[in-house]
């Protein structure tokens, strides 16, 4: 799959971005998350280009004259590609690439090459491979477009073009093939482990949230482990699960860190993924980490609740954990440590922590250790007040 393509002297390729307008209530005016996307994919974000319409045009997902303004002002900043904040279609980003003379790439593309780059355990780069080769498949017509397709005599239609995408469509469809069946051993693997688990019953907990709201972060915190943590979008990618001792249920659970969630991800990706967050569709409890200091978190908790819905997850128990703490000003400092949120018409149980100064740590402590020690009094008293049992 083509790659973006990085400038030689500082690696970085300067890229002009561009988002438009529909009037949805999640559109990022500024565009300062597909900058931060840009930025962990290795580019160098040079400009910022908004438009405004009521529906995607068919042919260049924008109006002629708003890609004339693209093209002047790439020319003029110098920006060797362009990047849609949307996802474009085949056919627009064929049109877009012929009229500006430009690589253009969507958001699905800077996502998928984020993983890419990312995915390091063997089931994250099956998963990523998976997702790139789901993506390609639709893209077989631009892939191509240099072999012309040959009218011939009466009845004839192919030629050497579509000959060579029948090929390459088949070639990626088997490859497809190949590592769906990898990924099913692999997630016939988890299931196994998953199993033993609930064999030794152990209660399960697993961390998501939006990307960069310091899940890792936080694991680390808990469980004294060295997973990768940074200030930047997707810092990891790979489920990890380790083991947590609470020292006031004088019992332990099983804790696992997820891949972040962010708005528009690829449903490829989602299904793609299936086998790292079945973490969160077979955990006991989530822990759905916000960061407390983006003035976006309701919609970035909103975009979580939609994916964990699509996953099989929306019925699993959920705290907020409401992370850095120390990067809210003094005027926005909670009056209390431990409340409640509403949630889509639920309360749910919110607390707030910082997981770099760790304030807050022994208060989520306590409520996990809690929590164990009322799961644990109910399997005591189910027994008893089963019905099934004879007197």
């Amino acid at each position: 799959m083509t790659s973006i393509e990085t400038d030689t002297a500082s690696g970085q390729a300067p890229v002009l971005l561009v988002g438009v307008d529909f009037g949805l209530p999640h559109f990022d005016g500024e565009l300062e998350e597909l900058g931060l996307l840009s930025q962990t994919a290795g580019l160098e974000p040079v400009g910022k280009l908004v438009a405004k319409r009521k529906v995607p045009d068919p042919a260049l997902f924008v109006g002629s004259g708003k890609v004339q303004e693209i093209a002047d002002m790439a020319q003029a900043l110098g920006a060797r590609e362009v990047i849609f904040d949307q996802a474009l279609s085949p056919a627009q980003q064929r049109n877009l690439e012929r009229t500006l003379q430009l690589p253009v790439y969507d958001r699905t593309f800077l996502i998928l090459e984020i993983f890419a780059q990312r995915a390091r355990s063997h089931e994250g780069k099956l998963q990523v491979e998976l997702a790139r080769l789901q993506y390609l498949s639709t893209r077989l017509v631009r892939r191509w477009s240099h072999l012309e397709r040959q009218r011939g005599g009466i009845g004839t239609r192919g030629g050497p073009g579509e000959r060579q995408i029948e090929l390459d469509r088949r070639m990626i469809g088997d490859a497809i093939k190949r590592v769906r069946e990898r990924l099913t051993k692999v997630k016939k693997q988890r299931n196994t482990q998953r199993r033993q688990r609930d064999r030794n019953q152990v209660f399960s907990v697993s961390l998501v949230g939006y990307t960069n709201a310091g899940k890792s972060s936080l694991f680390n915190a808990l469980v004294k482990a060295r997973a990768y943590a940074a200030d930047q979008l997707f810092a990891t990618l790979d489920t990890t699960t380790r083991q947590l001792y609470l020292q006031e249920a004088q019992a332990q659970l099983s804790l696992s860190d997820t891949v972040g969630f962010i708005r528009d991800l690829p449903h490829g990706l989602v299904e793609a993924f299936q086998a790292t967050l079945q973490e969160a569709v077979d955990a006991d409890l989530l822990l759905h980490v916000v960061d407390a200091a983006n003035p976006n978190f309701p919609e970035q908790i909103q975009e979580v609740q939609r994916v964990l819905e699509e996953i099989g997850a929306a019925d699993i128990e959920q705290v907020l954990v409401f992370n850095k703490l120390d990067l809210l000003p003094p005027e926005q400092q909670p009056l209390r440590l431990q409340d409640s949120m509403e949630i889509d018409g639920q309360q749910m149980p919110r607390l707030f922590l910082s997981a770099h100064s760790g304030q807050g740590l022994d208060g989520l402590r306590q409520f996990l250790a809690q929590h164990l020690l009322a799961r644990e009094a109910n399997a005591t008293k189910a027994p008893e007040n089963d019905p099934s049992i004879a007197e």
